[in-house]
């Protein structure tokens, strides 16, 4: 008896119904017709050891990468491997990675769902270097991204509308996530090469500084994702509250659709950048009076902060039927009081990234506005120097690893 399965069959399954003495043709190419097979015989009733001998010899690439090994640990060389890619994979040239705050987060275990070895990052771009024999929409050489998702089920209504990052059978993040198998670990960009399937890779443009492209697959998305959600632009009175990575995503493409911009902060030395990122306006959420004269005022106030603050003193600043747009995620709950939604029909919400055809249409939309963030470009040994200045909010305004220090 002879078997041949592929690379990707579940072999287990076959295993279990062989007898002894059979011949198994293992294949591991993408293309079914080639070369190379693993040709073995069982020499005994159970296999699996076979199994588990077999599974050394299935084609993956030597990666070398950043992790953290636990919540405690700084984050350090590592070596994995990615699988070679499959019929509809694309393999890619990391050649920029951003540093985003939920790199962090997750690194430190603070929304308490990590796992270990964590490879973070999951603002990428780089180079196509192979594609499986199915691909289609890229071929070796082309700038591409890969931003938060390289998965998702697919079938389900939100992704049939093109929303993968709601997924109702869970999608899958590029990093400190399981496969669709629910086994096999996703590691992000803080690495020298990904593979992933075509549908969650984007085309980027050759004209845009490509380290200031990097964050706009996370800090980008988040925040044009919302804005565009509530079609925010032309007459709206938009404020921005904190200026970080997202927060400065956030004026330029509020200042971009037209909105009147007001940046809140409660440093006045950010004043100066945030007029030049595109903001009309600036107030110094530490002075009572300017406090005051903002009351009522905004249609849209989009919150990027990531640590504890006073939800209720900025929804008293929306305007009737105002909108306070959550897209940062503080580690712990806040206390909303109902009367200040109550009284003038306010509304707080939350966003995350947008889907891949809403991310595609941001980078176009960027290509077309020379609009990318701004970065600090950093060696790779320097990122837990860099966490912690971010933590101080010392960046302006988004670090990017160069990976050739890899």
């Amino acid at each position: 008896m002879i078997l041949v399965v592929e690379a990707v069959h579940p072999f287990c399954n076959a295993a279990g119904r062989l007898c002894y003495g059979c011949t198994i043709v293992l294949h591991t190419s993408a293309n079914f017709f080639k070369p190379p097979y693993l040709i073995f015989t069982t020499r005994r009733p159970t296999i699996g050891a076979y199994i588990c001998w077999f599974r050394k010899f299935l084609p993956m690439k030597p990666t070398k990468g950043y992790a953290a090994q636990s919540a405690t640990s700084p984050v350090a060389p590592f070596q994995f491997e990615r699988r070679d890619p499959g019929p509809h994979d694309v393999q890619i040239n990391i050649l920029y990675c951003g540093v985003c705050h939920s790199d962090l987060h997750q690194v430190r275990n603070e929304w308490g769902n990590s796992m270990y070895p964590m490879v973070p990052g999951h603002e990428i771009v780089g180079r196509v270097t192979a594609v499986g024999d199915h691909v289609k929409k890229y071929k070796k050489g082309d700038l591409v991204g890969v931003g938060c998702l390289v998965d998702s089920c697919r079938e389900c209504r939100k992704c049939k509308e093109g929303l993968e990052q709601y997924c109702e059978n869970g999608s899958v993040g590029t990093y400190n996530s399981l496969e669709r198998d629910g086994k096999t670990p996703t590691y992000g960009g803080y690495s020298d090469t990904i593979v992933t399937t075509e549908d969650f890779v984007l085309k980027v443009s050759e004209n845009l500084p490509i380290e200031g492209v990097a964050p706009l697959l996370c800090a980008g998305i988040t925040t044009y994702s919302p804005l565009r959600h509530w079609k925010v632009g032309k007459g709206h009175k938009l404020a921005v509250l904190g200026l970080g990575g997202l927060g400065h995503m956030a004026v330029k493409f509020g200042a971009s659709f037209g909105a009147e911009v007001t940046m809140l902060s409660t440093s006045p030395e950010k004043e100066a950048d945030a007029r030049r990122l595109g903001a009309h306006k600036f107030a110094l959420t530490k002075d009572p009076q300017q406090l005051k004269s903002l009351a009522n005022y905004f249609d849209f106030i989009i919150d990027t902060v990531s640590a504890p603050h006073d939800y209720n003193m900025y929804l008293n600043m929306l305007d009737t039927n105002g909108v306070m747009i959550c897209v940062g995620a503080p580690p712990s709950p806040a206390a909303v009081q109902a009367f200040n939604l109550i009284g003038n029909r306010r509304s707080i919400a939350g966003s995350l990234i947008g889907g891949l055809p809403q991310t595609q249409e941001m980078l176009d939309y960027c290509a077309a506005h020379d609009i990318v963030s701004d970065v600090e470009v950093i060696d790779i040994k320097d990122i837990n120097e860099s966490y912690e200045r971010m933590l101080k909010g010392d960046v302006r305004y988004r670090f990017v690893i160069d990976m050739k220090t890899l």
